[in-house]
């Protein structure tokens, strides 16, 4: 489809996703939500596709949070719709069977924050900030924000961030664990694309299995979490990548995985 407000692009397997409003910080309105989610399920759909990177246009910011004109003036119908449509859209992300990759080469705050957490790995710039500043506005995070800083950084890091609204650098953003790799601005793409290319020769199976099992574990009682471990295990074990993969160790070679 034609998109308003995002430019898609292919590099083999690897699919980049970018938020293109740079003249307002990438600042996700309504309209960028429901098309984050037509792309992000076109994605899924999508056999060529293994690895998926988000990003925002321009240097400034990966995104700014949401758009202040527009929240400013939403009834709390209106509201509750945009908190849904932000909320389906994150879950979905943080559901999608294929990896997901923030670059973050500037401001992620509020809804931008709350986009990056839903992110399966974050890679940002040492010039990027961090924040949940929804506080200021007389408001709390609406996408999410709340539950996952939480079980990203814990109790404490939460509270602090969402009840003082105050930004942080990269590097305090990476010791609190919602980062997991900080590099020089100059080098920030090319370490997304070593990671996106390295997953995207990995088995497809196997990398489902891996996020199905850390989603859903998450929120399940141990004993339930590792029999869903134990059965995609299995489930794996019933591939012809798994074959594949095996073999090639043992014949000292590279393995191709071919997702079946």
């Amino acid at each position: 489809m034609d998109y308003q407000n995002l430019l898609i692009s292919d590099r083999g397997a690897v699919r980049t996703i970018t938020i293109n409003r740079p003249d307002k910080l990438n600042a996700l309105n309504l309209q960028t939500l429901l098309e984050l989610d037509i792309a992000f399920r076109a994605a899924r759909e999508d056999a060529s596709v293994r690895v998926l990177v988000l990003a925002g246009a321009g240097e400034k910011a990966f995104v700014a949070g949401a758009d202040i004109a527009e929240l400013a003036n939403l009834s709390p119908v209106e509201a509750l719709r945009f908190s849904r449509a932000g909320q389906s859209l994150m879950r979905g992300i943080e559901r999608t069977n294929k990896p997901v990759i923030a670059r973050i080469q500037g401001f992620a705050l509020g809804g931008g924050m709350e986009l990056a957490m839903s992110c399966h790995l974050r890679i940002a710039s040492d010039k990027a900030k961090l924040g949940q500043p929804e506080i200021n506005l007389g408001v709390i995070p609406g996408f999410g924000g709340t539950q996952r800083l939480t079980r990203l950084a814990g109790r404490s890091a939460a509270l602090e961030l969402c009840l003082l609204g105050g930004i942080i650098d990269a590097s305090r953003g990476h010791a609190l664990g919602v980062l997991n790799r900080v590099v020089p601005a100059e080098r920030l793409t090319e370490e997304v694309d070593a990671i996106a290319n390295q997953l995207a020769l990995a088995a497809p199976i196997a990398l489902a299995g891996i996020l199905d099992a850390v989603t859903v574990g998450a929120d399940c009682a141990l004993d339930a979490a590792l029999e869903f471990e134990t059965q995609a295990f299995a489930l794996c074990c019933s591939t012809a990548d798994m074959r594949e993969g095996t073999q090639a160790f043992l014949q000292k070679r590279k393995a191709e995985f071919r997702g079946h």
